[in-house]
C-alpha cells in the first residue's frame, strides 16, 4: 500500500496551494476523488451536520469522528487528512488519537487551539487555550508520530486571529511549527493583505481556508493560482460538501412535497440515475464477486 502520508507531504512541500476539499462521509469523499482532487480532508463542520444534524460546536464524540474517518480512508485511494478538533482533551489524549490515526492510515491531521467545546472557525464567540498548552499537544503528537515511524502531516490550526489579532496568530503558528507541526493554519483570517503578511512571517508551510470556495465566508476569496504565487501550501475548502448536499436535498424534497402529483416525473436533471449511482458505489464489482463465490442459485437471487 502506498504511503499516503508521504504523498501528501510531498504535495504540500511544493507550496503550490494544493486544494484540499472537505468531505462529510465516505460517499462525498469518493465524489471529490472522482472529480480529480489530489487530497481530501474530513470536515468537522460536515460531520456535525451529517451525523447529528447539529452545528459545529463540539457535539460529535471522538469515537464517531474516528469511525467515520476510518470509513473515508477505506473508501478512497488519495490522502485523507483527519480533523480531531481540539484533540480529545489534553496532550496525552491528542497523542493517543494520533496513534489511532496512524494505525488507520490517515495521511494528515488538523488540530486546533480552541477551548473545548470548540466551534466552527467562522462562528462568533471563539476562545483559545494558551499557546504553551497547544504547543504541548503538538509535541506529544509529533513524538507519537516519530515513535511509530509515520509520515503523518500535523496541521496546527490557531483560532487566535479572531480573538487576539494577526500578530498573535503568527506568533502561535511559529511556536506550533517549532513544537513539531508540519503546517500552520490561521483560521478565520480576513484579508489578502493579512494572508500575504502571514505568508512572509510564518517559518514553515501555511494553509489558508476558503470555506465554501464560493463566498469565502469571513475570508477574502482569492483565486488559488494567486495563493500559489504567495507560496501557500494548502487551500482548505472544508464546508462545501455538506452545504451542497443540504441545498440539493432542500430543493428536491421541497419541490416534491409541493408537487400536485406527488412526483417529479421526467426531472432527471435533479439526480443521478439508479444505474449511475450503483455503478459509482461499485455494485457491478460486487455482482462479479457474487457470481464468482456464491452458489449459482444464490448468485441469481441477489
Amino acid at each position: 500500500m502506498q504511503d499516503r502520508a508521504a504523498i501528501l507531504r510531498t504535495a504540500l512541500e511544493r507550496r503550490q496551494a494544493l486544494p484540499v476539499p472537505g468531505c462529510h462521509d465516505a460517499l462525498s469523499a469518493k465524489v471529490i476523488e472522482a472529480a480529480g482532487f489530489e487530497a481530501i480532508q474530513v470536515s468537522g463542520f460536515g460531520l456535525a451536520g451529517s451525523l447529528l444534524g447539529k452545528p459545529d460546536v463540539g457535539l460529535v464524540d471522538m469515537k464517531d469522528v474516528l469511525d467515520v474517518t476510518a470509513n473515508i480512508i477505506r473508501a478512497v485511494s488519495i490522502p485523507v487528512m483527519a480533523d480531531i478538533d481540539t484533540g480529545g482533551g489534553n496532550a496525552l489524549n491528542a497523542a493517543t488519537v494520533t496513534g489511532r490515526l496512524v494505525a488507520m492510515g490517515a495521511a494528515g491531521v488538523n488540530i486546533e487551539d480552541q477551548i473545548f467545546p470548540k466551534r466552527c472557525g467562522h462562528m462568533e464567540g471563539k476562545q483559545v487555550i494558551s499557546a504553551e498548552e497547544m504547543a504541548g499537544k503538538v509535541r506529544a503528537m509529533a513524538d507519537t508520530r516519530r515513535r511509530l515511524g509515520s509520515n503523518l502531516v500535523i496541521n496546527a490550526r490557531t483560532d487566535s486571529y479572531a480573538v487576539h489579532g494577526l500578530n498573535e496568530a503568527i506568533r502561535r503558528a511559529n511556536l506550533y511549527l517549532e513544537a513539531g507541526a508540519d503546517m500552520a493554519f490561521l483560521d478565520g483570517i480576513g484579508t489578502r493583505a493579512d494572508i500575504e503578511h502571514a505568508a512572509r512571517e510564518i517559518h514553515g508551510l501555511l494553509s489558508v481556508n476558503l470555506m465554501d470556495a464560493v463566498t469565502g465566508v469571513k475570508t477574502e476569496l482569492i483565486p488559488i493560482p494567486e495563493l500559489a504565487r504567495l507560496g501557500i501550501a494548502r487551500v482548505s475548502i472544508p464546508v462545501a460538501s455538506i452545504m451542497v448536499a443540504h441545498k440539493a436535498l432542500v430543493d428536491f424534497f421541497t419541490d416534491l412535497h409541493r408537487s400536485p402529483t406527488g412526483i417529479l416525473a421526467g426531472e432527471t436533471h435533479r439526480l443521478s440515475s439508479f444505474k449511475e449511482y450503483t455503478g459509482f458505489v461499485g455494485l457491478p464489482e460486487y455482482r462479479k464477486l457474487e457470481n464468482e463465490y456464491l452458489p449459482a442459485k444464490a448468485a441469481a437471487l441477489v
